[in-house]
């Protein structure tokens, strides 16, 4: 298969008419079609379908117990898609999704200091620092001509813990195992928690590869680092709150589970050890598609939009794009785009001030409705 051609089982139209898509709601009028929020208009696996009508057929959904092959299902995942060496006992499988996973790894915490974040990032982290009355730097990120770079030297000061989306989001750049490790040594000087948001982290493009943070940092650092995870993103299905972390420090994953258990969250779950099951021992055939068809919308959107993209995608399906070098006013991109091409995207400064005149786009796509988004754009090139 070459770079520009799409597997089959997404070249279809697909159609999400009558599901609630959050997505779709955004659209706002007939004929807009919806870039913005993080989500793919494409079948998800047939597994997991499967999966969850077995176990629906069963009319019993009572309190499920924790299956401990879970935590082994997911080390063999890491192992087997990423060459990373995660312990089982590190696992800790979650009935929520990763936002509320980490605002209980917050309460668990308890920081005196303020946390840190960089710029830009996915919104998520600053919404979950007002909400909790946590105060927060945001470290600005070096723009290059490869694209971002995570930022260099000591810390800004007191530091509780350092938040990271990786890959990164908005750019969907992989972040470097070195950048990683410099980052995590910073942390723990400081006596800071380095937590990895590695949501995407399943969808890294051929070609590229995603260093697990608590396996990236090395040894000695690994008690000072917490990855998060869910195959809510990887396998379309974040409509099922479901997340597992993984924390190295006995004590942190201990305290982690009590304070989960306060709000009333305990490992397992019905639904969600019925997805993750699916998904991990299932479902790699799909996401070598997915990840095939990825590969190929990028290199047609890249092609079309050139230096519109600053820091060319190295997984997901997320783009991040000049806005001026697209033409439209820095200051009201978005609101430009849905005017001129009837296309949704966010807002770059819904990223932090870093995501100032920017603008994300998700063409996680099938085909025909890529194809119509990328004549939309070429527009752009003849105003």
């Amino acid at each position: 298969m070459s770079a520009n051609s799409f597997p089959p089982l997404f070249a279809a139209p697909f159609d999400r008419t009558g599901t609630g898509s959050a997505k779709w709601a955004r659209a706002g009028a007939p004929g807009v079609i919806p870039l913005g929020l993080a989500d793919m208009d494409l079948p998800g696996p047939a597994a997991v379908a499967e999966a969850l009508e077995r176990r629906a057929r069963h009319r019993a959904y009572g309190y499920t117990v924790c299956d401990p092959a879970g935590r082994e299902l997911v080390a063999r995942w890491y192992r087997e898609r990423h060459g990373a060496e995660v312990d089982p006992d590190w696992v800790v499988l979650l009935p929520c999704g990763p936002r509320t996973a980490l605002r209980v790894l917050l309460e668990t915490v308890r920081p005196r200091a303020p946390l840190a974040f960089p710029t830009p990032e996915w919104g998520g982290f600053a919404q979950l620092c007002r909400a909790a009355r946590l105060p927060y730097r945001e470290l600005p990120l070096p723009l290059g001509p490869d694209g971002y770079h995570l930022p260099n030297g000591p810390l800004p000061g007191p530091t509780s813990a350092v938040l990271l989306s990786s890959p990164h989001n908005p750019s969907a750049r992989v972040w470097p195992a070195d950048e990683l490790r410099a980052l995590a040594e910073r942390a723990a000087e400081a006596g800071a928690l380095l937590v990895s948001d590695e949501v995407h982290g399943d969808l890294t493009h051929p070609g590229h590869r995603h260093p697990v943070a608590v396996d990236a940092v090395g040894q000695a650092l690994r008690p000072h680092t917490v990855t998060l995870n869910s195959v809510g993103k990887t396998f379309n299905c974040s409509g099922l709150p479901s997340a597992f972390a993984l924390v190295p420090d006995p004590a942190l994953r201990a305290r982690f589970t009590e304070e989960l258990a306060g709000y009333g969250l305990w490992e397992g779950g019905l639904l969600e050890q019925t997805v993750l099951r699916a998904a991990l021992g299932e479902g790699g055939p799909w996401l070598d598609a997915l990840l095939a068809h990825l590969a190929a919308a990028r290199a047609r959107l890249t092609g079309l939009l050139g230096p519109a993209v600053r820091s060319a995608p190295q997984s997901s399906y997320l783009l991040w794009l000049d806005a001026a070098a697209l033409g439209l006013p820095p200051g009201g991109a978005a609101g430009a785009l849905l005017e001129r091409c009837a296309l949704e995207a966010t807002a770059g400064d819904a990223f932090g001030p870093g995501g100032a005149g920017f603008l994300r786009l998700n063409y996680a796509l099938p085909e025909p409705l890529l194809a119509t988004v990328l004549e939309r754009l070429a527009r752009l090139g003849r105003g």
